[in-house]
């Protein structure tokens, strides 16, 4: 079950994360052109659902596994 806060997480690191990436990727690949915002978009539009879809689905995951590698680290 998704809970409030672990969705306004996903909202916010998902638009964070795709917009910080997809614009990295974007520039990389066609630089700084007269459309470049607008292609862009185009990308993020398709990367901010599958990024929050992602961080629903592995920040359990990664929570649970970080915990056994400190526990491991501690002993």
């Amino acid at each position: 079950m998704i809970n409030l806060p672990n969705l306004v997480f996903a909202l916010l690191m998902g638009f964070l994360m795709s917009a910080t990436i997809t614009f990295a990727t974007t520039f990389a690949r066609i630089g700084f052109t007269e459309n470049f915002f607008w292609v862009w978009f185009e990308v993020w539009l398709v990367a901010y659902p599958v990024a929050i879809a992602g961080i629903l689905v592995y920040k359990p995951i990664a929570s649970h596994i970080t915990a056994i590698i400190i526990r491991k680290i501690k002993t």
